[in-house]
């Protein structure tokens, strides 16, 4: 009899992919908003304790990263009560529990790739959230494997940078663009598809914080103008002429962002026997197959 995978966040960029790249496993139950109710953390219990599966996988966050810093209660239960809720159950059931992370829990200080075992130190509410769920699994879980990724972008989901870009793009004959913050652009399929190679490999060995992303490094700024470079060879319609770099200072939010956010990933390809794909090959396959500019 095959396992049964509890999908969290199913409607979410990388839940989608999800339910996509788990499809040959045949026994997922792929559940969102609104049929489970994140702030009201409690229902996720119950949820597990009728279903009782194998694995859980949480693809669900609160990720407004901005909004965050005017919504910090919000935030820590959807990041931090629920993600915590989540472990005990499954430690309960017996099952294995995979939970995606972020770079926002480190401070952006580091001039070299951050290693899993590197210090934390988030600038964000966003960042804390999620830290303080990663603290909350380790705690109450001994079969959890945390998968902390970043820069994610993707053909679902309402908005993401590569979707605000070509959306500006074709508005507008010149967009600024912050060139001080650098990490590693990572397409959600690409994170779908590792979690997948992941189950089979799912045993107390492996359990622990890991980091996955694209490889190569990018600045937003970098990221955009390949946003620009590849869908006009694609012949996407864009207005864009000139693409500016500014600061961080030049353009705040509410939110600080950490400079630097490049995740080491080694530990993970000895896992998977293989590296990540670079993020400017990605950026490329992911605007073919989304269409450029068709719905979600």
């Amino acid at each position: 009899m095959s396992k049964l995978i509890l999908l969290i966040g199913s409607n979410g960029q990388v839940g989608k992919e999800l339910q996509q790249t788990l499809e040959p496993y045949g026994n997922i139950l792929a559940i969102a908003r609104p049929a489970i109710d994140f702030s009201q953390p409690d229902t996720l219990r119950q949820v597990i304790r009728e279903k009782q599966p194998q694995i859980i996988i949480n693809a669900a966050a609160y990720t407004a990263v901005d909004q965050a810093e005017s919504e910090p209660a919000l935030a820590q239960v959807i990041n931090a009560t629920a993600s915590g809720i989540l472990a005990e159950e499954a430690q309960k059931q017996g099952a294995f529990l995979i939970h995606i992370s972020t770079d926002y829990v480190f401070d952006g200080n580091n001039c070299r790739p951050y290693q899993e075992t590197d210090a934390t130190n988030p600038l964000s509410v966003y960042g804390k959230t999620k830290l303080a769920g990663e603290q909350a699994i380790v705690q109450a879980n001994s079969h959890y494997l945390i998968l902390r990724t970043a820069w994610v972008y993707g053909s679902f989901g309402k908005s993401n940078f590569v979707k605000t870009m070509l959306r500006l793009g074709a508005q507008r004959e010149e967009i600024r663009v912050v060139a001080d913050q650098i990490g590693s652009p990572t397409w959600a399929r690409d994170i779908a598809e590792t979690i997948t190679q992941l189950i089979p490999k799912l045993n107390s060995e492996i359990v622990g914080v890991y980091h996955y992303t694209n490889s190569g490094v990018a600045s937003w700024y970098d990221f955009a103008v390949a946003i620009f470079e590849e869908a006009q060879q694609l012949g996407f319609p864009l207005k864009v002429q000139r693409i500016i770099p500014i600061t961080t200072l030049e353009y705040p939010t509410p939110a600080c962002r950490p400079a630097y956010s490049v995740l080491a990933c080694t530990k993970i390809a000895a896992i998977l026997g293989t590296h990540a794909p670079h993020w400017r090959q990605r950026l490329r396959k992911m605007l073919k197959d989304w269409g450029l500019g068709t719905s979600d």
